[in-house]
Formats: structure tokens, sequence, C-alpha cells
């Protein structure tokens, strides 16, 4: 898998290069700007792209508006965001074009090395990976939903973990429960928020997170 890698930070940008090749990721580039993130991206045309938002020049949202521009001129390109903080913008317009391969990741989560690979896999694979405190803020904004409201504890949990982009083993790992209760509750969550049951990973996530990031 080839990783082409923006991060201004020599040290962070060293240490994620390290990183990632410590579990097999090739580094296609590793750059600290947004004209260089953008030349590599057009040039070497990686697996996956792992992008601070905040670049140089402009130290703004330099990084994210390259990897969109990107994925427009290449449709579907997998690309993940690190953030300092969470800023629900950022995961609207990675979420805007309806297609997977997309996360979104506080940079505190690069520290758990095994959780941050696994999310670049995933992303690669065309998967969504989210930050649970971006899932937290959405499903804050949403609280009085009636239909959210309408699920219990145990659904609202694994929809939590279902919009990170856990599949059904995963969150069946997480919650010490079986599959078959798992995907119990989420048909129930399906039905409760309205949205078409699938049984495709990256479209039920984009369903999910799509209902908690409309317009109230």
């Amino acid at each position: 898998m080839r990783v082409v890698l923006a991060e201004d930070l020599f040290l962070l940008r060293d240490g994620l290069v390290r990183l990632l090749e410590a579990f097999g990721l090739e580094i296609a580039a590793a750059v600290e700007s947004g004209p260089e993130l953008e030349r590599a991206l057009a040039e070497l045309k990686p697996d996956v792209a792992v992008v601070d938002v905040r670049l140089p020049p402009t130290h703004t949202d330099e990084g994210l508006q390259c990897a969109l521009r990107a994925r427009r001129e290449r449709p579907g390109l997998p690309v993940l965001v690190l953030s300092q903080h969470v800023e629900q913008l950022y995961a609207r317009e990675l979420l805007a074009d309806g297609s997977g391969g997309v996360g979104y990741l506080l940079k505190d989560r690069v520290f758990d090395a095994e959780q941050f690979v696994d999310a670049v896999r995933r992303v690669a694979a065309g998967g969504t990976a989210m930050d649970p405190q971006v899932i937290q803020q959405l499903l804050a904004r949403r609280g009085d939903d009636r239909p959210l409201a309408r699920l219990t504890p145990r659904e609202r949990e694994v929809m939590e973990l279902m919009a990170q982009g856990r599949s059904n083993t995963a969150i069946a790992q997480k919650m010490v429960v079986t599959e078959r209760a798992v995907a119990k509750h989420t048909a129930n969550i399906f039905v409760k928020l309205g949205l078409e049951v699938s049984d495709d990973d990256n479209r039920r996530v984009l369903a999910v997170l799509a209902y908690l990031d409309r317009d109230r």
C-alpha cells in the first residue's frame, strides 16, 4: 500500500513515516505544504493520502482542500484527514460526495498505533473511519431528534461504533456480544431512523453519518 503523507511538523511527520513503515506500508512521499501535496497526489497516484488539515502556505484548511480537489480529479481517492480539533465542517466536506474512502481522526489517535494503521487501511480499502469525538458532537447536535430518542442505549452504542466505520464483527468484539445480536440492533436502528437497510459496511456508515449531519 502506497501512502502520501502531508504534515508540516517535522517530528510528527517523521514519526508517522516510521510508524506506517513499521506496519508494512510504503511511503510514496512525505511532504510539508499544500503545493507539495497537490503535486504528489497528481504525480504519484497513491493508494491513500494521510493529510493534516492545516498546511502551509495558508495554515487554515489547505491540506483538506488539496485532498478534496484531488478527489474531484480522481474520484474515490482514499483520504484520511488528521486534525488537532474536531471541526464538523471538515467532516461535512469530506462526506459531501456520498462515497467512501474517507476518514477524519484527531491527531491524538496516532498514539494508538494499531488503531491508527487500521483506520488508514480501512480508508484505503474504500471504507470510512470517523473519530469518536466527531460522532459524539453530531449526536449531541441532534440529541433531541425524535427518531434518535427512540433508540435504546444499546442501539445508540451500536450506532456510534457503526458510524466510526466498524463492521458487525468488530462491534460484536468491542461490545462482547454475538454478531447476531449486533445485526438485530443495526436492523432496528435503520428502521427507527427511516434509512434503507444495507449489508454493505460502508453504505450503512455513510447512511448513518448523512442522517446525523443533515439539516435540522
